[in-house]
């Protein structure tokens, strides 16, 4: 771990635990309100570290490690942008009197799918598919059979929606064992299987809260492909009697983890009825569209909640977003691209990761249009026009 000296300031100081391309743009927005921000992240030139007053390179999951950095810097919030977390250090920082956000407490249960399904379904009574969590192979195939197939299986913990697959047959399920264990975090061992939703739509509700006010954002839809998103759009038409129980679901998850910020909850639409999936206690990756379709985006609210300031803000335009997933390895990446993905109404924001490998989000495309339809096509063909050397 490289250290250096911190500088005496009087602005707020910030600390990102976490520094990727949501993390760089919570930073821009803390800069904006004259917010001292230090980067922390498990590999050097991360993307917020490109934006940050200082840096800091360190295992994340080593409770001394994270410890050490926060009471060096003494940060006025600590803002953890990643589920790879050492959470005991979280919790000790706290009782030292660190403002963590939203709370250590809310972190711990969104870190971990068993945590936050059980907090939602049984302690707030909120609507979910049903589930099992099993830790051995023959219990896996136990519960894919009680809770009937498709089914759905996943990590209890990964990141971005890693190690999830779709079981349709008993012939899938050991591929499925095998690949969420390849990309579980913490307890490798612990599957959660999950009642397959035959949802009309999926939508992620930006729930902005700071000790006065909670504001919902326009739904986002949103595809999704490995548990990863792939496009977004806002705003997702829903019929009224939906929007209230999905805003009622925000609500009363918001509500319960307690604490101040953005959450980003996922919920699973059909009909009129609406399913809690996750939630994210942080900015979204599918919120990355309201760069371009609202007054303030995700991360300007975001930072607002944290420091308490007021939440108001304007939708302006329909739009869409499209992720741009390198398809090689470089470790010197440059883009190549048609000048025509900057146009009046889109834009495509690299994100600055050092090197690429196949799957990993580079950049995203942005487009405004009065059909999100339309911005949609638009996005999706663009994003079909840059490639990485």
């Amino acid at each position: 771990m490289k250290l250096t000296t911190p500088l005496k300031s009087n602005s707020i100081k910030i600390m990102l635990l976490g520094s990727g391309e949501l993390g760089k743009e919570v930073a821009i927005e803390a800069n904006r309100l004259g917010c001292e921000v230090i980067a922390v992240d498990r590999y050097p030139n991360a993307p917020a570290m490109l934006v940050a007053g200082r840096n800091y390179v360190i295992n994340m999951k080593n409770k001394d490690e994270v410890l050490d950095v926060i009471r060096r810097e003494k940060p006025n919030f600590v803002l953890p942008e990643i589920e790879a977390i050492n959470i005991e250090a979280l919790f000790e920082a706290e009782n030292e009197g660190i403002h963590i956000i939203p709370n250590a407490e809310a972190v711990n249960k969104t870190m971990n799918r068993k945590n936050i399904r059980k907090f939602a379904a049984e302690t707030l009574g909120l609507k979910t598919s049903k589930y099992k969590f099993v830790t051995n192979y023959e219990d896996l195939k136990k519960a894919c059979e009680e809770l009937g197939y498709p089914a759905v299986v996943k990590p209890v913990m990964s990141s971005s929606g890693h190690g999830q697959s779709i079981v349709k047959s008993s012939e899938e399920i050991i591929t499925a064992w095998e690949f969420a264990k390849s990309d579980a975090r913490g307890s490798a061992d612990e599957l959660i299987v999950e009642e397959f939703i035959d949802f009309d739509y999926e939508i992620t509700l930006l729930t902005a809260k700071n000790d006065e006010e909670i504001v919902f954002c326009p739904p986002i839809g949103h595809i999704q492909k490995g548990g990863d998103y792939i496009f977004s759009w806002q705003e997702m038409r829903m019929n009224e009697t939906a929007l209230n129980k999905a805003q009622y679901i925000a609500k009363t998850i918001v509500e319960g983890l307690g604490g101040r910020g953005i959450f980003g909850v996922e919920m699973f639409v059909k009909g009129d009825e609406v399913y809690f999936s996750e939630v994210s206690p942080r900015p979204h990756d599918t919120g990355l569209v309201t760069m371009i379709t609202q007054t303030q985006s995700e991360f300007a609210l975001h930072i607002r909640a944290v420091l308490n300031l007021p939440l108001g803000f304007e939708f302006l335009t329909q739009g869409a977003s499209a992720a741009y997933k390198a398809d090689k390895t470089s470790y010197t990446p440059v883009f190549n691209f048609d000048k025509e993905i900057f146009s009046t109404n889109s834009r495509f924001i690299v994100f600055g990761k050092p090197y690429s490998h196949p799957g990993r989000r580079m950049g995203v495309i942005l487009v405004s249009d009065k059909n999100y339809k339309d911005a949609l096509k638009k996005a999706e063909l663009l994003i079909s026009k840059i490639s990485i050397d």
